[in-house]
């Protein structure tokens, strides 16, 4: 770091230092709530059993499944030029992910809890010649330990909601202090730009969101065609990556509309599957039949909420639901992202609270292509309307479709950005990472 840390700084590299022995408490404690591989977590103390492989390595920061899947198009271009790519997160969903798709030859690891002993151990092993890292998931021990190796570091995708903003402002120095050790900021929209400079980003750039080109969410034909033949040709809505409160809003919304559209089946998928215990309750509390799709039940003719609970497979949800309704935006959570159901031909409902996503929610809704409702009544309003009216839906979900389209361009503008520092590889500059 070019100057001397806060205090605030100071203080967290002490107390987190201070809290390593307590550590093993930690992880286990996680372990037993499921947010922890056994086999895998030495990774978290920063250690590994992959050996780091000659030459330049590029290391690909993001917190969970989202920011995965934003940079797989990236990753397989910075491997292709002939760079190891050291991909880390800090998510079991994320992890699981990674081994289904990401590409051959990248190594994933979990990022080491943000305690100096761990950061120092992982980064003396791998030694990145590039750190990338995505959107918001900002360590500061991570970061500063980062900057004190000389690695250069970028942040890409990078996005400051007005909340994060105004917290961060409460103590500038501090935040300052950590967007200063980073070579560039790329943001996702120009007003994520305007906060970075707010906040003391030396450089920034607008690069768009990176979402916005990650092609649609693949799906297993088998699966897909299974459930396609249990739903037959019922009526269907998907609440898609779902919040606590909103099953319970979906359910009401079944419940009130299942008597006008009969054989309706909804389909909840929850943002945290572990959850679909909790929402056969619900649904069991509501006097409705459920099945639940992780223990390996499709749906029959009786089922009116079926329970999505698996990962990965919004793919084949979207292929059989005309209409979705995007979760954590009736609750104040941001909403979560839009665009992979736009792109599979849905059409999209969601609450208000989308500050996530704003940009994107913002073109969906100004062209037509998504409609925002503030409660539960709207909720039933809605999607009662486009479920009478299919020529209604098909056309929102084809408006939603093509201004998908007008947000397409983050990966070549970011590629571009990146280019400098990736070219430094090539000519043989860029050894300093593996002499560290």
């Amino acid at each position: 770091m070019a100057n001397r840390p806060p205090l605030t700084l100071k203080v967290y590299r002490l107390l987190t230092a201070m809290a390593t022995p307590a550590a093993a408490m930690v992880l286990n404690y996680r372990l037993k709530r499921g947010k922890e591989i056994a086999a895998r977590m030495p990774e978290r103390r920063g250690e590994s059993t992959i050996a780091r492989p000659d030459g330049p390595l590029v290391w690909l920061h993001g917190a969970s499944v989202g920011e995965m899947l934003s940079i797989l198009p990236l990753i397989e271009c910075i491997r292709d030029r002939d760079n190891t790519v050291l991909v880390t997160a800090g998510t079991v969903t994320a992890a699981e992910l990674a081994e289904r798709r990401l590409p051959p030859g990248v190594i994933h690891q979990f990022v080491p809890l943000d305690m100096p002993q761990f950061v120092a151990r992982f980064l003396d092993h791998w030694r990145p010649n590039l750190a990338l890292f995505v959107e918001s998931d900002l360590w500061p021990n991570l970061i500063m330990a980062g900057s004190a190796r000389d690695i250069p570091m970028i942040l890409i995708n990078g996005r400051v909601s007005e909340r994060s903003f105004q917290r961060w402002r409460l103590v500038p120095r501090t935040i300052g202090a950590l967007l200063s050790c980073f070579d560039l900021c790329l943001a996702q929209s120009a007003e994520d730009a305007a906060r970075y400079a707010g906040l003391g980003a030396p450089r920034y750039i607008t690069t768009g969101n990176l979402k916005g080109d990650v092609p649609a969410p693949p799906a297993d034909a088998t699966k897909l065609r299974q459930l396609q033949t249990a739903i037959g040709r019922r009526p269907v809505i998907a609440a898609a990556s779902t919040h606590p409160g909103e099953e319970t809003e979906l359910v009401e919304v079944h419940r009130k509309l299942k008597h006008t559209f009969p054989g309706l089946l909804t389909i909840l998928v929850p943002r945290h599957p572990e959850r679909g215990p909790s929402i056969t309750g619900i649904a069991s509390d509501a006097g409705l039949m459920f099945a639940q799709r992780s223990l390996g039940e499709l749906p029959d003719l009786g089922t009116e909420i079926y329970i999505a609970d698996t990962l990965g497979e919004l793919g084949v949800i979207y292929r059989v639901a005309p209409i979705v309704f995007i979760g954590g935006s009736l609750v104040k959570h941001g909403g979560q992202n839009p665009i992979e159901a736009a792109k599979l031909g849905a059409a999209i409902v969601h609450g208000p609270h989308v500050w996530n996503f704003a940009e994107i929610y913002t073109a969906l809704d100004a062209a037509g292509g998504a409609e925002m409702v503030t409660d539960t009544g709207k909720l039933t309003l809605r999607i009662g309307a486009w479920l009478r009216d299919a020529e209604a839906r098909k056309s929102v979900a084809q408006t939603g479709h093509r201004a998908m389209e007008t947000l397409a361009g983050a990966f070549d503008r970011t590629v571009a950005a990146l280019d400098p520092y990736l070219m430094q590889f090539r000519l043989g500059h860029g050894s300093h990472g593996e002499n560290a």
